[in-house]
């Protein structure tokens, strides 16, 4: 479970969040992501809509982190292993989330590992 700083710092997020993955040959791949949420307090899936190198670096099975900013300016950084679902429970939450116009091809969950903000370590 997150701490609860970053649980009430998530329910005041900014909308895109920026999503971080790594390919094997460890070159970091940033995207803004608008459709993510958080599932149960311990994990963030965000929408596959428009993935490319962000698939081919889950396929890896290289981690990932999110980093958002409160809507004071406060940071905040999740870190983690990453799963893809396209079936199941963080489907059908993504699916109940994202937006109908929005081809919603997968879930992307980062099993948090790690939590930060700013430079302290929070988890």
């Amino acid at each position: 479970m997150l701490p609860k700083e970053i649980l009430d710092g998530w329910k005041e997020r900014e909308k895109a969040v920026v999503l971080t993955t790594v390919s094997l040959d460890g070159m970091p791949n940033s995207i803004w992501a608008t459709c993510a949420d958080m599932y149960n307090g311990e994990a963030v899936v965000v929408a596959d809509n428009y993935f490319a190198k962000t698939k081919q670096n889950i396929a890896a099975g290289t981690p990932a982190s999110v980093l958002f900013l409160t809507k004071d300016r406060t940071s905040y950084q999740i870190k983690g292993k990453v799963s893809y679902h396209t079936e199941g429970p963080y489907f059908a939450f993504m699916k109940a989330f994202n937006p109908a116009q929005h081809p919603g091809h997968g879930a992307l969950v980062i099993h948090v590992q790690e939590a930060y903000s700013g430079a302290k370590k929070l988890l």
